[in-house]
């Protein structure tokens, strides 16, 4: 796959078009990336044991890997010997 996490990529289509940000995890097999601030979902929490005042979680969604654009490689990259 051409993204890798870490990469700054630019969204080229959708809801969310324009929009820039670090891609935070890949799916290989389904071919979606999660990017931050792009595609936040709203999830609502009932009450519970560990979460005691439940509530509304928001968090970023995956989007296709065709749907964005690479800005700049991430720098953490290995480099290999020859």
């Amino acid at each position: 796959m051409f993204v890798k996490t870490g990469d700054k990529v630019k969204v080229i289509a959708g809801k969310d078009k324009g929009k820039e940000g670090i891609v935070l995890s890949v799916n290989v097999k389904k071919n979606r990336v999660v990017v931050k601030g792009v595609n936040t979902i709203k999830k609502h929490q009932k009450p519970s044991q560990t979460n005691a005042n439940g509530g509304v979680v928001e968090s970023e969604g995956s989007i296709h890997a065709s749907n964005v654009k690479v800005i700049a490689k991430s720098e953490s990259k290995k480099e290999t010997k020859k």
